[in-house]
């Protein structure tokens, strides 16, 4: 199980941190991603975490999010500063593990202009 948390609505330029604590995995086995999808969009990759540590992030946020993860806690994080409108979305994280895979049920930020 996945639940995200720390959504919300902010103004533009703010920050925002969101958490994914999971449940009934082998946490520190899985790759862990962020992916939102705003409405009438599809979902994308926002970015993501490999069990050893390596990142990678959408061109898009690069240098302004940041993931995180934290094996002790089962829990994987994204800092999210200098919001902009258009990141408006629901925000997806993921577990996955060779054909395994396991997504939250989302969490809403809204950023205002």
């Amino acid at each position: 199980q996945l639940v995200e948390s720390g959504g919300g609505l902010v103004q533009s330029g703010a920050s925002l941190r969101l958490s994914c604590a999971t449940s009934g995995i082998i946490f520190r086995l899985y790759t862990m991603g962020w992916y939102r999808q705003a409405p009438e969009n599809e979902r994308e990759l926002v970015a993501t975490m490999t069990s050893g540590g390596s990142t990678n992030y959408a061109d898009s946020v690069k240098g302004r999010f940041t993931i995180s993860r934290d094996n002790a806690k089962n829990t994987v994080y994204m800092q999210m500063n200098s919001l902009k409108p258009e990141e408006t979305a629901v925000y997806y994280c993921k577990a996955a593990w060779g054909k395994a895979e396991h997504w939250g049920q989302g969490t809403q930020v809204f950023v205002s202009s």
